[in-house]
């Protein structure tokens, strides 16, 4: 196949203009402002379509903040999601971040077809269903979608549910202690309803989680889908190639897309994971 020259010439181009401005990036803090757009445009020797074509990329990605009248702004930090893989399964050391919950709807309603099937249940057994907000340092980061067998759980208090841990709420108020998980992430992006919940234009770039978990009987306590920002959160995975000397201390902290808590007292949370997105969208 031939290339076209001026095609290519103008994407290596945008892409070291894109370099540039991810150094003036890292060389600042969130909220700090980088230099104008003619500024820049005489600093790189670029044309302003140009620049604006790699700033609009950056925008899209989360690292730069357009605000009409005022210029281009650093971002705030997205929230990092680390995988660390082994030999035999993907371990998730914590992210960053005070993490909180605001209940959107709880309803006890029969499971469904679907969600029985996951929950390895009657469709017409009941489950508790509930929609909640997560927020991290008060921000709005993701729109969870919890279904719980009601029969493992008689019920589920608003205070379970907007604080603390749930799965230590799960063990220590209703004896069901959480063992494993599966959990799938793949790209999607928000409608105009989850736009509106997460503070992001329309359309925007996000994450699709779905896991279920089970407990130490291997009964299934939990199924979960929910919706992450694009644009603050990311995975990163780090692969280990060959033994290390020294197994790497435990950090505390929130694994997101899973609630606040160790599965299995303080070992690693195991996942199988399918179309992992790495270093955000």
């Amino acid at each position: 196949m031939e290339i076209d020259a001026a095609a290519s010439g103008a994407v290596l181009k945008r892409e070291r203009v894109r370099d540039a401005i991810l150094e003036l990036i890292e060389e600042r803090r969130p909220g700090d402002a980088i230099p104008s757009e003619r500024t820049l445009c005489a600093e790189l020797g670029v044309s302003r379509p140009t620049l604006r074509a790699a700033v609009d990329e950056l925008v899209i990605a989360g690292l730069l903040v357009r605000e009409h009248g005022r210029g281009m702004f650093v971002a705030a930090e997205k929230i990092t999601q680390e995988l660390v893989s082994d030999r035999r399964a993907f371990s998730l050391p914590p992210a960053a971040g005070a993490w909180t919950s605001r209940l959107l709807e709880v309803r006890t309603l029969p499971a469904g077809a679907r969600v029985g099937r996951k929950l390895r249940m009657s469709p017409a057994a009941q489950i508790h269903y509930v929609a909640r907000l997560r927020l991290v340092d008060g921000s709005p980061m993701a729109i969870e979608y919890l279904h719980v067998p009601a029969d493992l759980v008689s019920d589920l208090t608003s205070d379970e549910l907007e604080q603390g841990d749930l799965y230590e709420h799960l063990n220590e108020r209703h004896a069901v202690r959480v063992s494993e998980a599966v959990q799938s992430i793949e790209p999607t992006v928000v409608t105009r309803a989850e736009a509106d919940l997460l503070d992001v234009p329309e359309l925007s770039p996000a994450l699709l989680f779905e896991r279920l978990t089970t407990d130490t009987r291997g009964r299934p306590v939990e199924y979960v889908h929910s919706l992450y920002r694009g644009d603050r959160y990311r995975i990163v995975s780090r692969l280990t190639l060959g033994p290390r000397d020294q197994a790497p201390n435990s950090r505390e902290g929130h694994h997101p897309g899973i609630p606040p808590g160790d599965f299995t007292n303080g070992d690693p949370v195991t996942l199988s994971t399918r179309g992992v997105v790495q270093d955000g969208m």
